[in-house]
């Protein structure tokens, strides 16, 4: 997190919430800060911030991994892992992504119209209904099944009315257990493709299953090699070629040939099973220490009260006082995305303090023992952190996912679409977007006023 955002979360415990005072450090509240470069406050005290600063440092982490020439194209599925598609995408761009790979058909589109010009993958297949509608839009889509394939090729095969090839990527087996052609089933798959006027075939890619299981790892990539030699052996001219994703990256032996596409690390985040004690396992390369986080998930409280003790807590009770105690109670909860498995098992940051989150996770709140916190009463005023840091303290996604019983990947994409985003570089607030719209800084829609793209709001 940058340090000057980082600051807002520093100050003391008193003074008016939003104030730019107490609870806010150097760098103001939320609501200044926003409020300073035209954007319209929050609608509630629960956001999370996205630092692009720190996405384009990873692209050029990535860059290095992939080596010399090598083109990234990082993976913007599910509302880029719960980060937000489009701007995103947009930020990646400018700092020069090749390309972006989706799961469905409509992230492709919502991103076509949203002003990606870059290509764009789907990664699964789609509907052979809108084939020609991917033809137009120049978004390349996936094929891994014999009768799919037919059906789509039959929909763009005799079509005049695209005013592009539709171009087809295949998938190939070699492991997974998920999708593609069995190997020798490739010849066949592209043949069909390389035979119909309104296709064209543009890639030929596979997916590790356990990139950290170098055995397994190599079966599959000699595997994927056989696929290619079979096209190359039938005088098929060979397509655009990509295996690694995030974990082959970080993993020596595993191939980038013709592209690589980013996933988890492209959010700063290393996958799971490559750390170990919180720090990454033997083999990583150095440069994955360049990866950062690009989000922190923080609130302030709507109330602060002091009980006594004996007092239940949220629904149920599972965590009952056994003193007088003070508790915090922040406004978000399962709704967003923050689930009721973290109950009693997660924990805050606040003024550079560890506090523990105590009581069932409700729809909309989460409650925080801040007693032991030094100092004046914690108040409405401070700020707290659920995912990032503050102070010598951090909280990570893979934290939660240890205590959750999931990985990383879950706990980041699981964050709702109506928790705030608020996106950031050179330390000042850039865009915000809400369940309302989508601003950027310098649209005159300060205070709320002036247009908005509600578009972009796609979950």
């Amino acid at each position: 997190m940058d340090r000057a955002i980082e600051a807002g979360s520093k100050g003391g415990g008193s003074g008016e919430a939003g104030s730019g005072e107490a609870g806010s450090g150097e760098a103001g509240s939320i609501e200044a800060r926003l409020a300073a470069v035209g954007l319209p406050p929050l609608p509630r005290t629960a956001w999370a911030e996205i630092d692009l600063d720190a996405l384009a440092g990873n692209l050029a982490v990535i860059r290095r991994l992939a080596g010399a020439g090598v083109p990234v194209q990082p993976v913007v599925k599910a509302d880029a892992y719960g980060h937000g598609a489009l701007p995103i995408a947009l930020a990646l761009a400018r700092a020069g992504a090749d390309g972006f790979c989706v799961a469905t058909f409509d992230e492709a589109v919502d991103l076509r119209e949203g002003g990606v010009e870059l290509p764009l993958l789907v990664l699964y297949p789609i509907p052979p209904a809108l084939a020609r509608e991917a033809a137009s839009l120049r978004i390349a889509v996936t094929a891994g099944d014999e009768q799919l394939l037919r059906a789509l090729l039959a929909a763009v095969g005799s079509s005049g009315a695209a005013t592009a090839p539709l171009e087809l990527q295949l998938e190939v087996e070699t492991g997974l257990g998920r999708g593609g052609f069995a190997v020798d089933e490739i010849v066949g798959a592209a043949r069909a493709i390389v035979a119909t006027a309104g296709a064209t075939l543009a890639g030929l890619w596979t997916h590790l299953q356990a990139a950290e299981h170098p055995a397994r790892t190599a079966a599959q990539q000699a595997r994927f090699e056989s696929a290619v030699a079979a096209l190359q052996a039938a005088g098929i001219p060979l397509p655009p070629r990509h295996l690694a994703a995030s974990s082959g990256l970080l993993q020596d032996g595993v191939a980038t040939y013709d592209g690589v596409r980013s996933g988890l690390a492209t959010y700063g985040l290393v996958p799971d099973e490559l750390l170990d004690g919180g720090g990454p396992v033997a083999g990583v390369p150095p440069d994955a220490a360049g990866l950062r986080p690009i989000l922190s998930l923080r609130a302030r409280p709507v109330r602060v009260a002091d009980v006594p003790a004996d007092w239940g807590i949220s629904y149920g009770p599972t965590f009952t006082t056994t003193r007088p105690s003070r508790i915090a109670t922040l406004p978000l909860g399962y709704g967003d995305g923050w689930p009721r498995s973290l109950s009693n098992r997660a924990a805050a940051l606040v003024r550079g303090r560890r506090v523990p989150l105590v009581g069932n996770v409700a729809m909309d709140a989460v409650m925080a023992d801040v007693t032991d916190v030094p100092g004046p009463p914690v108040t409405v005023a401070d700020e707290f952190v659920l995912i990032g840091e503050q102070g010598d303290e951090r909280i990570t996604a893979a934290d939660l996912a240890a205590a959750r019983g999931t990985n990383s990947w879950e706990v980041v994409t699981g964050l709702a679409a109506r928790l705030p985003r608020v996106y950031h570089a050179a330390s000042a607030p850039r865009e915000l977007r809400t369940l309302t719209g989508h601003v950027r800084a310098g649209d005159g829609a300060g205070g709320g006023a002036g247009p908005r793209d509600r578009r972009s709001t796609r979950p």
